[in-house]
């Protein structure tokens, strides 16, 4: 799979909400690829991980989040749903589980299930597009999930002793 030829498809002009898309989307695939690397009993599909991490927030154009610079209608917390419909007409279903499941650490009935889902959902959690520049430790990432519930700050610091 290209997943760059999917990025260009969606986002084709040069401009902020691109170069912050692969900025973000970037981070998360290294951290994905580092721990890949780190751990290989985990036998993790690095290719696909890779993929999947440039593609999981492809939906966030279509949400109203003008502070990053998607000008779209829908609430940003459907772009992770977004991007799977996208993703699942280009034909690629493993990719949208991992788009509509790596929201906070899932939401209902959207939950991660396969450890690839899991380490760009984990992965995802340490940079904001927001604060691009900024890189969370495994606590400040799990202090800013505990506004969600306490249950997915277990979820994530389980995740964090899987793949730290």
């Amino acid at each position: 799979m290209d997943y760059q030829s999917i990025i260009d498809k969606y986002y084709p002009e040069d401009g902020d909400l691109r170069r912050l898309l692969m900025k973000h989307s970037r981070q998360v695939a290294d951290r994905c690829l580092q721990i890949c690397d780190r751990h290989p009993e985990l036998r993790l599909d690095r290719e696909f991980v890779e993929e999947a991490a440039m593609l999981h927030d492809i939906g966030i154009r279509w949400c109203d989040a003008p502070t990053i610079f998607c000008n779209g209608t829908e609430p940003y917390i459907r772009h992770g749903q977004i991007g799977a419909e996208l993703l699942r007409k280009e034909g690629w279903e493993r990719h949208a589980r991992v788009a509509e499941r790596h929201t906070g650490t899932g939401l209902p009935g959207f939950e991660p299930e396969y450890i690839e889902e899991e380490l760009v959902c984990y992965a995802d959690k340490f940079y904001s597009k927001s604060r691009p520049d900024r890189v969370l430790t495994v606590a400040q990432a799990a202090q800013s999930l505990e506004r969600f519930g306490h249950d997915g700050v277990i979820k994530f610091l389980n995740w964090a002793a899987k793949f730290e």
